[in-house]
């Protein structure tokens, strides 16, 4: 439950839950609550068309609760779109926790949620995301099997970071394909916003390519440290929107191309780790159109994760993780193309086959007789 008091008025001005876009006709939200943990998480089931709802859990300092929930919601119905474009037979949903990971964090909170996930038998499966770990996945595992992303060590696929950025890397070339005519990053202008676990390793592959790497993150620790192991340099400028680079890749957290930052743009590629990139996915994605800006989906090219966790649900390996998430150069190109043709943002064109998907699974089988 909530718990701060609000009053009649203040209640009136808040926007409708069930109406407002994020909602989107979720099936299920969940609120925990534990008082000897300090425990208040979101869970958000927005679909299982197509089969159990998996989305990681985010651990994040929000600064109210609506936040917190509006976050949840958005989440949990992009990673509906993240599966059904990628081909899984999952469904979509995320998990928040209030707080601070970095002090609020702990194993007796962590067990407790877990316990909350597993009440729900099955419908939602959970995983790493900001804020957390994979020894987090390990205690949430002791509790409950309705977990991926455990550690190796303990019969699971491991830390999803690394192969999330590797499709945002095929993402990247196949935008840069469509748009400069070629796929290599040698001498490209990267400037990756956000270098935790994906954000590092993105880094790393497109160093090794020979891309010029600018990155930015509020961890001044981090910075040094990521500039000084792959030879980046570290963005100085006062706004990093109007900074001239070929790619901007958003690794951090969603809408940093909202109604501030659009019109400042100078990249001419959009190609990141983060979810929800666009503050207004209509709004702001025909204006990326429009500057003639090639978007390359967020819930397309941050598919990694999901392909990597989805691995112990179905149980292949390393190969076949590889292969799924290679095909994201070709699936963006095939999104980039279409929306060109019938005249779509690469959102719409994106959107469009993920929900004709889950329109295919949903429509009733005929009776023959």
């Amino acid at each position: 439950m909530i718990t701060n008091t609000i009053s009649a008025h203040e209640l009136k001005k808040m926007p409708p839950v069930f109406g407002q876009l994020s909602f989107d006709d979720h099936e299920q939200v969940v609120f925990c609550n534990d008082k000897d943990t300090g425990l208040k998480a979101i869970i958000g089931v927005h679909s299982t068309i197509l089969g159990p709802a998996l989305g990681g859990t985010r651990m994040w300092d929000y600064p109210t609760e609506w936040d917190a929930l509006n976050d949840a919601l958005r989440l949990s119905r992009g990673m509906t779109f993240k599966a059904a474009i990628t081909g899984l037979n999952l469904g979509g949903g995320k998990a928040v926790i209030i707080g601070d990971s970095k002090k609020d964090k702990t194993p007796e909170l962590m067990t407790r949620f877990g316990e909350f996930v597993h009440s729900l038998g099955g419908t939602y499966y959970t995983a790493e995301d900001v804020g957390m770990e994979t020894a987090d996945m390990d205690l949430i595992r002791e509790v409950t099997p309705y977990v991926t992303g455990i550690s190796e060590e303990k019969g699971g696929a491991g830390n999803p970071s690394p192969v999330t950025a590797y499709g945002v890397y095929m993402g990247m070339k196949a935008a840069s394909k469509y748009h400069y005519g070629t796929d290599n990053l040698n001498d490209r202008r990267i400037l990756v916003q956000g270098i935790g676990h994906v954000g590092e390793v993105l880094v790393d592959l497109v160093s090794k390519e020979g891309a010029h790497v600018i990155i930015d993150d509020i961890n001044e620790d981090r910075l040094k440290n990521v500039s000084e192991a792959y030879g980046c340099e570290i963005f100085k400028g006062s706004d990093i929107y109007s900074a001239s680079y070929d790619i901007y890749a958003p690794c951090a957290l969603g809408a940093t191309i909202n109604d501030d930052s659009i019109y400042k743009l100078q990249a001419k590629v959009i190609a990141g780790a983060a979810n929800n990139q666009l503050a207004s996915e209509e709004k702001h994605g025909h204006i990326l159109k429009e500057r003639g800006i090639i978007y390359a989906p967020d819930f397309l090219i941050n598919a990694g994760g999901i392909i990597n966790v989805y691995a112990e649900l179905e149980g292949y390996g390393k190969k076949e993780i590889k292969e799924k998430t290679e095909n994201i150069y070709n699936t963006t190109l095939e999104i980039l193309t279409k929306a060109e043709r019938h005249g779509l943002t690469s959102h719409e064109s994106a959107l469009k086959i993920a929900k004709s998907r889950l329109a295919e699974r949903k429509a009733p089988k005929s009776n023959k007789f």
